[in-house]
């Protein structure tokens, strides 16, 4: 083989290798999406005001306004922290005294959304049993938040739960779970990935979720599996986006506001 031909083979060998790996050697991504599933959900958020048909803005725990006392959490959620627009959802932390119809008095308020209820006794907005489920989310650089996008059943019981990201102590790993009830108690299997400086702009977080398979995707590239049948959820689910703040720490003082931003949010189904 002469020195042209020899050339152009290892040239076309390197654009296979790189069509396999993707920038930089890393894995190519690709389309987690099964054949045939069909758009169930989808909100580009291209109005300029949330659909509140769609989706909740706290959960159904408390009258006006909300928080997870289960984890301690520092704010209390609000329908004025949750904003649409030029194509983007912005759930905006603050460090703001707010007192909750709970009777406690929060340091900070923020934002959250979800298919869940409006109260207690209401009915979802919409559930899904198994699904893929993907968002591109831009999370905040500042320390103390805890920013998470996730599964909750409609029973408004966990577990199960499905984490599809969730970001503690960290914006450079994220952290993917599924929890379930264990013979004895609560468990759980974790997932993370990185290092990547995720504040830099949005990153696409999916989970594949089928009968007999659990697959969290960074970016379009699988980074954890669960095959466990114990493991895996068979019960209708809530989708929840939210900025939590205060776990697993509280923010600095120098740290009054924060804001983490959905370009978008998708679901696919057979």
């Amino acid at each position: 083989m002469g020195p042209r031909r020899l050339w152009t083979a290892l040239a076309a060998l390197g654009l296979l290798f790189a069509a396999a790996c993707g920038s930089e050697g890393a894995p190519a991504a690709e389309s987690p999406v099964p054949s045939g599933w069909k758009l169930a959900l989808r909100d580009e958020f291209d109005g300029t005001r949330l659909d509140t048909d769609r989706w909740a803005t706290c959960y159904d725990w408390n009258k006006d306004g909300c928080t997870n006392a289960g984890n301690a959490e520092e704010q209390w959620y609000l329908p004025g922290q949750v904003t649409v627009g030029e194509g983007t959802l912005t759930l905006t932390a603050q460090r703001r005294t707010t007192s909750g119809s709970d009777g406690t008095t929060y340091p900070w308020r923020s934002g959250m959304i979800s298919t869940g209820r409006d109260d207690w006794y209401g009915d979802p907005r919409e559930t899904f049993t198994y699904g893929y489920f993907e968002a591109a989310v831009r999370i905040p650089r500042e320390a103390g938040m805890f920013p998470a996008f996730w599964l909750m059943p409609a029973s408004r019981f966990t577990p199960p739960e499905l984490d599809v990201m969730e970001f503690l102590g960290t914006t450079r790993e994220v952290s993917m779970y599924a929890h379930w009830k264990g013979p004895e108690s609560d468990e759980r299997a974790k997932g993370t990935f990185g290092p990547v400086d995720f504040p830099d702009g949005h990153h696409r977080f999916g989970l594949l979720w089928t009968s007999d398979e659990l697959s969290w995707y960074v970016d379009g590239v699988r980074r954890f599996r669960v095959t466990e049948p114990e493991r895996i959820p068979h019960v209708p689910m809530e989708v929840l986006l939210n900025l939590a703040v205060g776990v697993p720490a509280s923010p600095p003082s120098s740290v009054d506001t924060a804001r983490m931003t959905v370009d978008w949010v998708r679901v696919w189904q057979p």
